[in-house]
């Protein structure tokens, strides 16, 4: 057959191949990928489509995404801004991989990143493109600190993560996902201020100053064991280790240590930068000035970058000291240059503080209904709930045992009433909530109440009867194949989100 044949053929009134079916796709992925995939075991759905903070499966049911990409959708799924951005690049002809080649979009994307940076950071800043994912700008910062300083170890914390590469894992505290492997160089562990399980076992603003004079004894003490290190690396909100908000009065206390003993420290801005925590840099919050941000996720507009923003002393690299064949992402600089000025012209960082204070005021108060709940916290929206056994014994702290079969119970209850939140924390047990900062009043009100009615439902009949009848009601229209929650409808973003697919 003619290759001119092919388009009369299409034309002719053959029938297109049906989409394959959900199912179908999801079979194959099981066969098909790794053992290591994650999010696909915890959410067994096709998204087709998606917009603001709706995600529609290929069964026709709607989702509400408290997920947001493990906070890289800033401005949620599709954004007008952001699609316009790679419109614009792809139709310019601009080249979209370069290397580390200077380009207009490039150039524009730091000018916004610089603009966005707290002043006095940025004034003597350089920046290095990295690979695309987040544990590459980890693996750059440590290697940038190991050059300047000539040292090799790390000071790091429970509790953290940094990513899955061999010197970012070495510093992340999970040890779950450490054990089969060799060791990945020398870090000394720190105990991280979680007032709700404090290290200490006393909690509270006492438990995060016994840390800080601990750190501070430790480092000073000749028999401590140990040796000057390249750098501290910290997380201003622990995303990963459970929604764990630092005191500001800690972490101005981590800076006056490190700068009085000239260990630079890097402050791991991955999941909290761009507006996520109520300020455009969590940094903000207390006031610190790092050596060094590691910034990824939402700087890419939901494309993939990863950046080390550091100041311009420690910029002793020889060239190639650090490279990777994607650090020249075009579509991402543009994407990432136009979320982060939107972002700041639109005021998304006070509204994440003022819609995050609504929720965790509302969870705090359902606490009061729902003994599974232990602790609320975070800042701004990035939001963890920690759920507990409310039978066992609370500890010196009056914290209960970590309940992490309940939690996959409720993100499971969760998903079937149109509500997507992923687990995080010790044990596996903190509900994480990760909204767009585009969030709408009525979105949240909308998240509060299905994750009412799920923990509620997976904590058994007693603690569902605390909780509203409207609730249950609103959840309980999610259960048919083919249907969607009947809530979702009255929360979609706007006239242009897609339609749900009524029926089987």
């Amino acid at each position: 057959m003619s290759l001119a044949a092919v388009p009369a053929r299409a034309a002719s009134g053959a029938t297109a191949a049906a989409p394959p079916s959900g199912d179908a796709i999801l079979r194959r992925q099981r066969v098909r990928e790794s053992s290591a995939r994650t999010y696909a075991r915890s959410f067994p759905i096709v998204p087709v489509r998606a917009h603001g903070m709706t995600v529609e499966g290929a069964d026709g049911r709607r989702y509400l995404d408290c997920l947001s990409g493990a906070g890289t959708l800033a401005l949620g799924h599709n954004h007008p801004v952001v699609l316009e951005a790679i419109r614009r690049t792809l139709d310019s002809g601009a080249p979209l991989h370069l290397l580390d080649l200077a380009t207009a979009e490039k150039d524009d994307f730091t000018s916004a990143l610089f603009e966005s940076l707290p002043a006095e950071f940025a004034a003597r800043a350089r920046v290095h493109f990295c690979g695309p994912a987040g544990t590459d700008a980890v693996e750059a910062a440590l290697k940038l600190m190991q050059t300047a300083t000539g040292r090799s170890g790390s000071l790091a914390f429970t509790g953290a993560y940094h990513g899955m590469t061999a010197g970012a894992l070495a510093l992340t505290g999970n040890v779950a996902v450490k054990e089969p492997l060799p060791g990945g160089g020398e870090v000394v562990r720190l105990p991280y201020p979680y007032g709700y399980r404090c290290p200490f076992g006393v909690g509270g603003e006492t438990g995060a100053q016994l840390g800080a004079t601990y750190v501070e004894r430790l480092l000073d003490d000749p028999s401590g064991g140990v040796v000057p290190p390249a750098a501290m690396i910290l997380e201003a909100v622990q995303g990963e280790g459970g929604v764990v908000p630092a005191p500001d009065g800690w972490l101005r206390e981590m800076r006056r240590i490190t700068a009085e003993r000239g260990i630079p420290l890097i402050v791991d801005e991955v999941q909290t930068g761009v507006g996520r925590t109520g300020a455009m840099w969590a940094v903000e919050h207390s006031g610190i000035v790092p050596d060094a941000m590691v910034l990824s996720k939402a700087i890419g507009g939901s494309l993939p970058l990863a950046v080390v923003v550091y100041r311009e002393d420690y910029d002793g690299w020889r060239p190639g000291a650090h490279t990777g064949t994607f650090r020249g992402n075009t579509l991402a600089m543009a994407a990432g240059a136009a979320t982060l000025r939107y972002v700041a012209a639109h005021g998304l960082a006070e509204r994440a503080a003022v819609a995050g204070a609504r929720m965790t005021s509302r969870l705090r108060e359902l606490a009061t209904e729902l003994p599974a709940i232990g602790d609320v916290r975070g800042r701004g929206l990035m939001i963890g709930v920690e759920l507990v056994d409310p039978a066992a014994e609370p500890d010196a702290c009056g914290a209960r045992p970590a309940d992490p079969a309940l939690a996959v119970r409720v993100r499971e209850a969760c998903l079937a009433r149109g509500l997507i939140v992923e687990l995080g924390g010790r044990h596996d047990a903190v509900l994480r909530l990760l909204p767009p900062l585009t969030i709408t009043d009525e979105q949240v009100a909308a998240v509060l109440e299905r994750l009412a009615d799920a923990i509620a439902a997976a904590s058994g009949p007693a603690s569902a009867s605390a909780v509203s009848s409207g609730s249950a009601a609103s959840g309980s229209e999610a259960s048919g194949s083919g249907s969607r929650p009947a809530a979702a409808s009255a929360v979609a973003p706007s006239a242009s989100a897609p339609a749900a697919r009524e029926g089987a």
